[in-house]
């Protein structure tokens, strides 16, 4: 440009003047150009105590750093016009000093990964905004940093730390927290920055501790957090044991020499939650070879981030398997922090490529605001960012016993909702119980669990308000207890019957309320063992009975049911009136729709029964084995909810049945179930009755730990009546008896249910009930009583089941006739729209598989008559060597080829007045001037069709041989053809002619990767003069047809797409149709490779 613009001394000053102007000129050009080319790369700095920490440097920042950053820059679907380098920066082991190299690596990087240390995060958050760098941290856990306004520059790689600890803390209610870190300054920083945050959370922190390895340290610090107030959970901020932390394995070992890891407080390692721990069939040689490490392991719960269709080694295997990683590193020998350096690197380029389509620029403060809404798939784990930037990976929950030595994942850490899913295995906790839950208000937003106010105050109060409370209740309670005694026998409400307040009828006839309808009942001898009587109606009339030999009896017009206890010494009615009073009355006031109300109880005469209302259905059980009965799912369905909503109740009241059986509950006339027999083993207690052992038949209700224990027949638990709800929901959904489908003695089956593993359950076959119904059946008998739902949690499941309707039989025939008869409109209206839909979508298949001329005559019902066609042009083309591309491949990889590529045709055909006529195997034929005729243009609308798959075709890949090229031949040829529609079943268009028969020769002589034109068509081509290049190829032997003169299609004027270079002909003037033998070797030396990869141990 010099010469150009200076073309000599003699011209003076003019020149200079010229020249100088010229430059300006040409400076202004270069400045105007588009920024994105002139953008220098952006540097990523990746800082770290790299070399004062022996652990942290085994996460390799440098491989780790060269293997994201050559990867992103090969990355096609980053568009950035930004190159990326990456720049190591060492970060001392001391927070003042860190911060001090901080400020010294200001110009050596455009933003930064890091820092480590959260000592000085806030600092090195002020300074990025200062110098309007990004700090992109996945180790700083300090809360302040969480306000954008103050920190714009700032954002989180990886999901708040709390916000995970928390999360799993409020789910076990674990408030009470202790924080313990080791000697070195980045933990200790650490560890006062989690105290700091979990404070600011409402949570406790009792203590914030730091040791070293020496057993005297240690020792001290254990005892200050058993001195110290309700600790539950200890933080152990310091290098895993897992990955070589020796701190951590001391502090476990003393822990449980000192008796701590036996279940009173859960371990939580906390540099866990930086990284994705490996757990799959992953076992720990630490574990193996330290027993009592092992032993002690099993109080520790590790939060990682949950990885996805690969752990992280074999990532790291796969990627040096590639060459992307030097292969002497062994995987075992890297730390998984590793995949987090990866994984911060491709969050900046992500956040990158969302700025710059955007608007082109990426400020720092633009990287933060486009980390928003983002999920990509990192080194091994999916990273999810929500609509504020704040990371939402999830995470998991991994536990071992003290047996193994390997991990089991048991919850997974919804972060984005702030919920823990239960993943089937149960944490093992030491002693078979969580350590005890801390009160609710410690998590719910806007309550206090302890204020300001002191303490001893506080109790002085309380104990001053307390005495006055007792005194007057204390009063009032007397009074009301004689009262009480008093109607316990006398008054309308007394509860305690006699012979003179029942009149007992023979089980063999009767009538309810009185003679006006005069019937009889057969009852069977089940009478006698105090179950329902199973009932047949003929007439009689009502004959009185005696109290031995009779279950019902008439109190006050209504029939009653009496169930008897065993034959004991009850002494006399005041004995009796002065030690069950309270617990009378607690049963008489229990009044609810699906509880079969108490009318008393029965003594005289040495008997002593429970009064209740007597139930025409007889029990459930009678209704599920009477097959005259037929229940549909909305029936049993009723049934169930009525089950669920009695025992809901009795719960709320602090009242566990103990009981319950499907005998035990019993139906009314209006098909309403109820609950009875509650409270039956606490009289038995209060009476101090004996009562004979139960069968094992009579047992397979009771809940395994129950069986367990010594007189567990007469315990009670609320999990205990939620295991027998789950198996009355067995015997409802099969219409059979408890375990009814094992095919084994009842004893056999309750030796199996007190001695797991493996745990002993129904088999209920899917068809039997909906998949939600058989899930919540699963949880209810769960052997763990903690993860079994209460009844509330299971009425609020049901009740999603039916979408919130009512289940009440006769409630929903009447709701659903009315319903029916308000919405028949609508009703009508929506099933025409329906059908409508449906009938557009046969269309659409119907004009998809011929052409809508010929799919519209048949719609009509009218005959397709065939029809000739002067002139059409017909296209023909095959994959060269597709036999053998076959014999290499999977059938389902054949599959996958010829959908991808036709796939790609049928998307370039649609731009193109052409009509696919069919595909067979490798095949593919294509017509234009027909169905619809296009004068002359059908030549040129297939010449721009086969130039277009041409050009696709040089870029297509397979997915299983990348490796190998696609190369397809065409043949082109212009002709008369008569069409039609051939057959009923699965009727085809199809065409009939020689010109059919010539344009398949002209595809089988062509050649890879060329387009073989007979002269008919490139007679009309030129006519059209459009400007297409064609090469005349020759006489050529047509097989049935001699020889021709044919033609090769090069190109058209104005068609600028590539198109591949066809391989070079031989002497013959014939190439291979076949592939080459080269690539036959290269695919077989990939597949080799892979195999070895996979069979590598």
């Amino acid at each position: 440009m010099l010469w150009f613009a200076a073309p000599g001394r003699q011209r003076g000053l003019r020149g200079l003047a010229s020249f100088k102007l010229l430059w300006c000129l040409c400076l202004l050009a270069l400045t105007s150009l588009p920024q994105r080319i002139w953008a220098p790369p952006y540097k990523i700095g990746v800082v770290g105590p790299w070399t004062c920490d022996p652990l942290f440097s085994k996460a390799l920042p440098e491989v780790a750093a060269r293997l994201a950053i050559e990867r992103i820059n090969k990355d096609p679907s980053f568009d950035l016009g930004y190159s990326f380098e990456y720049v190591i920066l060492n970060e001392d082991c001391q927070a003042s000093r860190a911060l001090s190299s901080f400020i010294s690596h200001h110009q050596m990087a455009s933003g930064f990964i890091g820092p480590a240390n959260p000592g000085y995060c806030e600092a090195a958050s002020l300074l990025g905004n200062s110098w309007d760098k990004g700090i992109f941290s996945w180790a700083c856990v300090n809360y302040e940093l969480d306000n954008k306004n103050s920190h714009p520059t700032f954002s989180r790689t990886l999901p708040s730390p709390i916000r995970v600890l928390v999360t799993v803390m409020k789910y076990f209610q674990w408030a009470h927290a202790g924080v313990i870190s080791s000697d070195e300054d980045i933990w200790v920083h650490t560890a006062h920055r989690v105290a700091s945050a979990l404070r600011s959370r409402g949570l406790p922190v009792g203590v914030v501790l730091t040791t070293g390895q020496d057993s005297q340290s240690i020792q001290k610090a254990l005892q200050r957090i058993r001195q110290a107030d309700r600790i539950l959970i200890i933080i152990m901020c310091m290098h895993s044991t897992l990955i070589g932390g020796e701190t951590q394995t001391h502090l476990l070992e003393w822990a449980h020499d000192l008796k701590m890891t036996d279940g009173t407080y859960v371990f939580v390692p906390y540099d866990a939650l930086l990284y994705s721990l490996p757990y799959k069939h992953t076992p720990y040689q630490v574990l193996r070879n330290n027993p009592k490490l092992r032993e002690a392991y099993d109080a520790v719960l590790t939060i990682t981030v949950e990885s996805q269709e690969k752990t992280f080694y074999q990532a790291f295997m796969e990627a040096a398997a590639r060459g992307e990683i030097p292969e002497k590193l062994e995987s075992d020998q890297v730390s998984p922090l590793f995949g987090t350096i990866y994984n911060s690197i491709y969050f900046i380029a992500q956040a990158m490529n969302n700025a710059m389509k955007e608007n082109g620029r990426a400020s720092a403060a633009s990287l933060v605001q486009h980390s928003r809404n983002m999920q990509f798939y990192g080194f091994n784990q999916l990273i999810r960012t929500d609509s504020n930037g704040n990371g939402i990976s999830e995470y998991v929950i991994l536990d071992t016993n003290w047996k193994e030595w390997e991990l089991h994942s048991t919850y997974t850490v919804d972060v984005e909702t702030e919920l823990l899913r239960f993943r089937e295995t149960p944490i093992h906790f030491p002693g078979g119980r969580p350590p005890q839950a801390d009160a609710k208000c410690w998590f719910a937003e806007g309550k206090i669990c302890q204020g300001g106010i002191d303490p001893a105050f506080a109790v002085m109060v309380c104990l001053a308000l307390l005495i006055a409370l007792l005194s007057i209740n204390g009063f009032a309670y007397f009074i009301r207890r004689r009262i009480n005694k008093i109607q316990l026998i006398k008054g309308p409400n007394r509860i305690l019957l006699t012979l003179e307040d029942v009149t007992f009828i023979n089980p063999h006839f009767g009538s309810k309320r009185g003679s006006r309808v005069s019937v009889s009942f057969q009852i069977t001898s089940e009478v006698q063992s105090g179950r329902y009587p199973r009932l047949s109606f003929s007439s009689g009339s009502l004959t009185p009975a005696i109290y031995e030999n009779s279950n019902i009896a008439i109190y006050e017009g209504d029939w009653v049911w009496l169930k008897k206890f065993p034959s004991g010494d009850f002494g006399d009615i005041k004995s009796i009136k002065s030690s069950a009073s309270d617990m009378f009355e607690m049963m008489k006031d229990l009044r609810h729709e699906n509880i079969n109300p108490l009318v008393g109880f029965f003594y005289d005469s040495g008997m002593f029964a429970i009064v209740t209302e007597f139930c025409s259905r007889r029990s459930l059980e009678d209704i599920l084995t009477n097959q005259d009965v037929k229940l549909d799912w909305m029936f049993k369905s009723s049934l169930l909810l009525d089950l669920i909503k009695g025992m809901k109740y009795l719960h709320h009241r602090e009242f566990a049945h103990g009981r319950l059986k499907s005998r035990n509950c019993v139906v009314d006339g209006r098909f309403v179930l109820k609950v009875t027999d509650y409270g039956f083993n606490d009289i038995l207690e209060m009476l101090r009755l004996s009562q004979e052992e139960p069968s094992a038949e009579e047992l397979l209700w009771m809940a395994p730990e129950l069986l367990r224990a010594p007189r567990g027949s007469r315990l009670r638990s609320f999990a205990g009546d939620v295991y027998s709800f789950a198996i009355i929901m067995q015997e409802v959904m099969v219409r059979g008896t408890p375990f009814c489908m094992m095919d084994l003695p009842a004893k056999e089956i309750i030796e199996r249910l007190k001695k797991p593993p493996p745990v002993y359950r129904p088999v209920v076959p899917p068809e039997h009930a909906p998949p939600e119904c058989l899930q919540l059946m699963k949880q209810c008998w769960a052997e763990a009583a903690e993860q079994r739902p209460t009844f509330d949690e299971i009425f609020n499941q049901f009740k999603t089941f039916n979408k919130g309707k009512k289940t009440n039989i006769i409630d929903s025939m009447l709701r659903m006739l009315e319903q029916y008869s308000n919405n028949l409109e609508d009703l009508i209206r929506e099933r025409t729209e329906e059908l409508e839909i449906e009938k557009q979508k046969t269309e659409k298949l119907l004009t998809q598989m011929l052409p809508p001329s010929v799919a519209e005559s048949l719609k009509k019902g009218c005959t397709v008559e065939p029809e000739g066609f002067d002139l059409v042009t017909l296209y023909f083309s095959d994959i060269v060597g597709f036999t053998t591309i076959s014999a290499m491949s999977e059938p389902i990889e054949v599959v996958d080829l010829l959908n991808d590529l036709y796939t790609l045709f049928d998307a370039i055909i649609g731009s193109h007045d052409v009509y696919k006529v069919e595909t067979i195997g490798d095949a593919y034929m294509v017509a234009s001037g027909l169905p619809k005729r296009n004068g002359m243009r059908h030549a040129a609308e297939i010449a721009n069709m086969s130039l277009d798959i041409l050009s696709s075709v040089g870029t297509f890949k397979m997915r299983h041989m990348p490796e190998v090229p696609v190369r397809i031949r065409i043949g082109l040829h212009s002709g008369p053809v008569a069409a039609g529609v051939v057959g009923l079943t699965m009727p085809r268009y199809c065409l009939f002619g020689d010109t059919v028969n010539t344009a398949s020769r002209m595809e089988s002589t062509g050649l890879p990767y060329r387009i073989h034109v007979s002269h008919s068509t490139v007679t009309i081509l030129r006519t059209l003069s459009e400007g297409y290049e064609v090469e005349l190829r020759g006489r050529t032997e047509l097989k049935g047809k001699g020889t021709e003169e044919t033609f090769w299609l090069v190109g058209k004027k104005g068609f600028t797409k590539p198109l591949p270079v066809p391989p070079p002909v031989g002497k013959d003037g014939q190439v291979g149709h076949g592939l080459q033998p080269v690539e036959i070797a290269a695919f077989q030396r990939r597949k080799a490779e892979k195999q070895l990869v996979r069979n590598k141990p």
